[in-house]
């Protein structure tokens, strides 16, 4: 099955490429993203129906700016540059990019004289973050908007638009309908990239990928991303080739390796359990570092795969629920981007591995995912289940691990999810979770003076985790929360609520 329709990103280093991916996704459009530098016949072999240069970090006239001739993509198909883009598009087409005295970054209004959509108003709140401003566009370019400083915002050739804004960010007002304007208008693409035509389309290339004397070894964390993993390959392999394990590494939620064991057998995966609790907790023993948690997590996790690829000699490949902010936050595979830290799945991988990797969701975000499981029948209480990460609560006890602190953080984070569910928040918010924080503090309780430890209550709004913004409760709520843990959760005498955004934090506090 071919993709007909489809744009090329090439990426110069924003930490917000992926976004206009999932922005074209979201008009039905698939998109890929590429290295700035990419060679110019593997993008013709890639067929483009239309190219965007992303934003990025640099001045063009860095000495390490990311820089390559541009004429021959505009031949190729119609280019729409943003940000960095715009000003790479104008100083190589013989326009004038200078130093701004007065930079924009942050919200800001644009001001058109003629939008580039109908539903685009004349005068259009935008997200700017750059220091370079264009002086002078380059000829046979019109001026279509500018900012409030009087800079050029927007401008236009045959084949060739450049905005200075971002409309790839929620932060722009209207921006969807611009980047609609250019795929549908501009470049004459279908709208065709739906649940439908991605879940067949992802049958299809597992097929085509496995050879029919293969099996997979599907890794299966209890998630929304594993399980749509396991259910696509057992459904294009069949159950007898898809061999799935579930492994208590003593890292998961209360109660959570029974009741999801149980979902397993419910859709009748080829399912097989294994006790590693003591294994991992001494693995973790004393390590306080992030980064070597979620590395010795994933050294672990292959070794045990690997253990089981024993029992069935036909197994070569290991089957993972890999995303793509799963990938943009471990591993600088495309552009200039900066690595923001490692997933157990992505950057903790040894160097020499026996089994194969096939990650049919590595190009995906996680509402897509969402609709691609209704598309295969999974329940929604499943699929509608917020985020845990792969490392589990290796990560939420921050600092050196041990099973008291586990335990102690299960409760808590139990009690938080119980009270968000029966107070109807839950589906509200993507992703909400407890973490047990290395902070000791002087309390009372029970007329006694206690010195206990803190929790932190996190819960955030997202649409497809790239950013995402903390949910503004009741205060009656949180305090009820509070008493709640206080209360039943032994050690607990202090807990606190995360206020921050993404960026500049993370979702997880490691």
């Amino acid at each position: 099955m071919e993709i007909q329709s489809k744009i090329a990103i090439l990426d110069f280093g924003s930490q917000v490429s992926q976004l206009i991916a999932r922005r074209l996704r979201e008009i039905g459009v698939y998109s890929e993203l590429f290295p700035f530098d990419v060679d110019l016949a593997e993008l013709k072999e890639f067929h483009p129906g239309g190219i965007i240069l992303s934003g990025g970090p640099f001045s063009v006239y860095d000495k390490e700016a990311p820089i390559r001739d541009l004429q021959p993509l505009i031949d190729m198909a119609p280019v729409l540059g943003i940000c960095y883009g715009m000003q790479l598009l104008v100083k190589e087409l013989g326009g004038v990019v200078e130093a701004a005295e007065n930079r924009e970054y942050g919200l800001n209004k644009v001001l058109w004289s003629q939008a580039l959509h109908d539903d685009v108003p004349k005068e259009q709140k935008v997200w700017m973050s750059h220091g370079d401003v264009v002086k002078q566009i380059p000829e046979d370019f019109e001026l279509l908007a500018v900012s409030q400083g009087g800079h050029p915002a927007a401008i236009r050739s045959k084949r060739v638009w450049a905005v200075q804004f971002h409309p790839e960010v929620s932060h722009t007002d209207h921006g969807l309908e611009i980047l609609k304007a250019f795929a549908l208008d501009l470049c004459q693409l279908k709208s065709s990239w739906n649940q439908k035509f991605i879940a067949n389309y992802l049958l299809e290339e597992i097929q085509n990928k496995v050879a029919p004397n293969e099996h997979v070894l599907c890794a299966l964390s209890g998630g929304v991303d594993s399980t749509v993993v396991a259910t696509l390959l057992t459904k294009a392999l069949g159950p007898e080739r898809v061999h799935c394990v579930f492994v208590n590494n003593g890292l998961l939620r209360k109660n959570e390796f029974e009741e999801v064991k149980g979902i397993y057998q419910e859709l009748k995966l080829n399912l097989h359990t294994v006790d590693a609790e003591a294994r991992f907790l001494e693995k973790l023993k004393d390590i306080e570092d992030p980064e070597e948690k979620r590395k010795r997590i994933g050294r672990l996790f292959i070794e045990i795969f690997e253990e089981e690829c024993h029992l069935h000699k036909d197994i070569t490949y290991l089957g993972q629920g890999t995303l793509y902010p799963d990938v943009i936050e471990s591993v600088s595979l495309r552009g200039s981007s900066v690595t923001i830290k490692s997933h157990h799945n992505v950057g903790g991988l040894p160097e020499k591995m026996n089994l194969k990797l096939i990650e049919p969701l590595r190009e995906l975000f996680k509402d897509e995912v969402r609709e691609i499981g209704e598309e295969l029948g999974i329940p929604r209480e499943i699929l509608w289940r917020h985020p845990f990460p792969g490392p589990g609560l290796a990560v939420r006890v921050l600092g050196a691990i041990t099973k008291e602190d586990l335990d102690t953080l299960r409760e808590a984070d139990h009690i938080f999810i119980r009270e968000l569910k029966e107070s109807g928040h839950y589906r509200k918010i993507w992703q909400a979770f407890a973490a047990l924080l290395p902070v000791r503090s002087v309390g009372v309780q029970g007329d006694g003076r206690t010195y206990g430890k803190t929790i932190v209550l996190r819960a955030i709004t997202s649409k497809d985790g790239m950013t995402a913004d903390w949910y503004e409760f009741p205060s009656d709520f949180l305090r009820h929360v509070s008493n709640a843990i206080t209360n039943e959760v032994k050690n607990i005498n202090r807990v606190v609520y995360d206020v921050t955004s993404k960026p500049p934090a993370t979702i997880e506090w490691e």
